[in-house]
């Protein structure tokens, strides 16, 4: 039984790829330190969406929070249990609890087995019992997720993408998890269909009472979704903090220069967002080799010798809302830089109806 309110909680969460080298011989000479030491919390019913560029290591701590990858160091610990270095017979039982849905809906589902077998497959291996049959209980999902359950024997290439990710939440669904971890679930698809899947997702929540980590790169996708949001940068989380929060009084640099950077549909705002845009110099450092301190020091405007000296801890500036920053964006400075919550807010990120 859980002792915190917390269903999910991690803690200096690690992942280091090792660097080899050697034909015969294989010695290691490094690593890639795609998560390196990140603490966030879920509670049960929550939605925390993990946001950040490509390659900062989003992927890698949905599957480390999964199990599916094993952690270099830190702590996972689900519904009050430690699940950090659970072997693959001691996590089975768990696998009812914890499910995810993948980014890319072609390649997560096997071509060769038909939709019934594919969304059958947890059913059958955790042995749940099925009294109406195992037939009724898929078609039933499918039911669940939109999609038409005389399709049961139909294969995944007969379907669309958007189909096919619906097939992949159905799956996830089989065993009544507790949590859900959902990887870029959307990023794959047509704008007109993110929507749809977007707000079946939120609809499941409410009707299943689900949990979600909801990790993915689309700030407006993030902000429909999430009840908080954590921003992650080179292996770091840089900034957590309630959804409407963090987009209306981002302090950190790094999410102040993701937001100025959100497409505004309005023409009438267009040129004024493109001059308040903050664009970085330089490009993301290696994970192999990251700076010393504050791993946004080599890109931000702000950057000074305590940066380099020190790394900054993640600390709560407000209530809920924590910043590893030693120069936090104030107020001040985000009027000064163009009124980013006119420019970005009421048009970029109203949220996808559909």
């Amino acid at each position: 039984m859980a002792t915190t309110d917390n269903l999910l909680e991690v803690t200096g969460l690690e992942k280091h790829f090792p660097i080899k080298r050697g034909a015969i011989v294989q010695r290691k000479v490094g690593a890639v330190r795609a998560v390196d030491g990140i603490d966030f919390a879920i509670r049960p019913g929550e939605t925390l969406g993990l946001v950040g560029e490509s390659g900062c290591g989003k992927s890698t701590t949905g599957r480390l929070v999964t199990r599916l990858l094993e952690p270099t160091g830190g702590k996972v610990v689900f519904d009050g249990r430690d699940i950090t270095h659970l072997s693959v017979g001691a996590m089975r039982p768990l696998r009812r609890e914890v499910q995810m849905i993948f980014q890319d809906p072609y390649s997560s589902l096997n071509p060769r087995h038909t939709v019934g077998s594919i969304v059958a497959a947890p059913l059958l291996i955790q042995g749940i019992p099925t009294p109406q049959g195992t037939k009724k209980a898929v078609q039933e999902l499918l039911e669940l997720v939109g999609l038409n359950p005389e399709h049961y024997n139909r294969y995944p290439h007969e379907f669309s993408g958007g189909q096919r990710q619906r097939i992949g939440i159905a799956r996830a669904l089989a065993l009544r998890p507790k949590l859900i971890v959902a990887d870029e679930p959307v990023s794959a698809l047509d704008v007109s269909i993110q929507a749809q899947v977007v707000n079946l997702l939120d609809d499941l929540q409410r009707e299943l009472s689900l949990t979600y980590l909801f990790i993915a790169h689309d700030l407006s996708v993030v902000r429909h979704i999430s009840d908080r949001v954590a921003v992650m940068y080179l292996g770091k989380v840089v900034e957590i903090a309630p959804r409407d929060e963090l987009y209306e009084n981002p302090m950190h640099p790094y999410t102040v220069a993701l937001l100025s950077a959100v497409p505004v549909p309005d023409p009438g705002r267009r040129e004024r967002a493109q001059r308040d845009r903050i664009l970085l110099t330089g490009d993301v450092p290696s994970p192999i080799n990251p700076p010393s301190g504050c791993r946004f020091r080599t890109r931000c405007w702000k950057a000074q010798q305590k940066c380099a000296d020190e790394v900054p801890p993640l600390a709560e500036l407000a209530t809920g809302h924590r910043v590893a920053c030693h120069f936090p964006v104030d107020e001040s400075e985000r009027t000064a830089r163009g009124a980013l919550r006119t420019a970005t807010q009421q048009d970029a990120l109203t949220p996808p109806t559909g």
